[in-house]
């Protein structure tokens, strides 16, 4: 009489952690994705938040947040509660807070606040501040970041006012990107006009000057000094160049840069523009890739050395116009490609033994597509 009672319960109990082992799996192979865009041609409507299925590459639109005037380039706050949005206007540019209920993928508006310079192209925050780098402008502010989320007004604006030979695009300063170093006690800035990097000292908890140069780096004249990344074991950092489409890699210790190689992205008698946009690295530190504009729109691959070296893997078409931007996805199966200019996101397959790029065949159809952000669905 006993062992038909007992039976199902004692199946019972070993079904429930197989059960929650799959559920566990599902939450694991699902990430927001969210995507900053341009407003102004008035085909675009703001932020759009995406479900990405790291085991299918399947992107469904969750949540789309309009009447956000040109959110070019986004960051998420550490504690993924916050968005920070640039709102890249000329003269009038702001910057912008969100709450971000990671479930649903919506944004709440919070407040905004004037970045200090023309055209922020560029933000990065951290539990106590957000930066912005002013590309026109040629200036880079730092906002307080509240309890609530809100921006404080500017605790310190940082004027440069240098330039370089490129008579066009170097009259004078453009800031294009403000990154901390692993270890936040420096921000990297790369300003494109001066052809110079920017160390500062970081110190959070000041009050007015919460940055200090510490150092500046020349680069070579008329490359253009765009954006760059950091190996994930913080040894070394790889700098891209928008005019040149060259990639300099760094040995990098205590705030300071030692150039240890140069290399090139685009094949050897390469006539046009290059335009060098953006620069990211795989988790395992094993690839490094790096996305070129203008003419040649490709995506190159180069495998990093132990020494921190590059050498080229492959170079690939990005199969659309204008790659601004590209992320690889949580998992490492796939780069994303945002084509500012053909309206769309190529979704590329990666091999995380070779690093090598294929088509996966998928797209995401969005006007303007610049930046993009993943961030855990809890």
């Amino acid at each position: 009489m006993r062992t038909p009672l007992l039976l199902p319960i004692l199946l019972l109990s070993f079904q429930l952690p197989a059960q929650t082992a799959k559920q566990k799996q599902a939450a694991g192979t699902n990430f927001n994705l969210l995507i900053g865009t341009y407003t102004h041609n008035g085909k675009s409507e703001g932020i759009y938040t995406y479900n990405f299925n790291t085991s299918t590459a399947v992107t469904t639109l969750k949540r789309e947040t309009s009447q956000i005037e040109n959110p070019s380039f986004l960051t998420v706050s550490a504690d993924k509660k916050f968005v920070y949005s640039v709102n890249e206007s000329g003269a009038k540019s702001t910057i912008s807070s969100f709450g971000f209920d990671a479930k649903t993928g919506a944004l709440g508006f919070i407040n905004k606040q004037d970045s200090h310079g023309t055209d922020p192209c560029y933000i990065t925050s951290d539990q106590t501040n957000v930066i912005v780098a002013n590309y026109s402008g040629g200036s880079l502010a730092i906002f307080g970041r509240k309890a609530d989320g809100s921006l404080s007004e500017a605790k310190q604006v940082i004027q440069h006012t240098g330039k370089s030979i490129d008579p066009k695009r170097q009259t004078s300063a453009h800031v294009h990107q403000v990154q901390f170093s692993p270890d936040k006690k420096y921000l990297i800035c790369n300003d494109l006009g001066e052809d110079q990097i920017y160390i500062y000292t970081y110190n959070p908890a000041e009050k007015n000057n919460i940055l200090a140069i510490k150092t500046v780096i020349k680069t070579d004249a008329g490359s253009g000094p765009r954006h760059l990344t950091f190996s994930p074991n913080g040894k070394f950092v790889y700098l891209a160049h928008e005019f040149t489409g060259s990639i300099i890699a760094y040995a990098y210790k205590d705030g300071n840069l030692t150039k240890i190689q140069q290399v090139s992205t685009v094949e050897e008698g390469f006539k046009g523009n290059i335009d060098g946009a953006d620069i990211h690295i795989s988790a395992d530190g094993k690839f490094l890739y790096e996305s070129n504009r203008g003419d040649a729109n490709t995506i190159s691959v180069f495998a990093v050395h132990p020494a921190g070296t590059l050498s080229l893997v492959s170079r690939v078409n990005s199969l659309g116009k204008g790659p601004r931007n590209f992320a690889i996805d949580p998992s490492g199966k796939y780069l994303l490609v945002a084509h500012q200019y053909t309206n769309n996101v190529v979704i590329f397959k990666r091999d995380i033994k070779t690093g090598v790029l294929k088509d996966s065949g998928k797209r995401i159809e969005l006007n303007s597509p610049v930046c993009l952000v993943f961030t855990p669905v809890k």
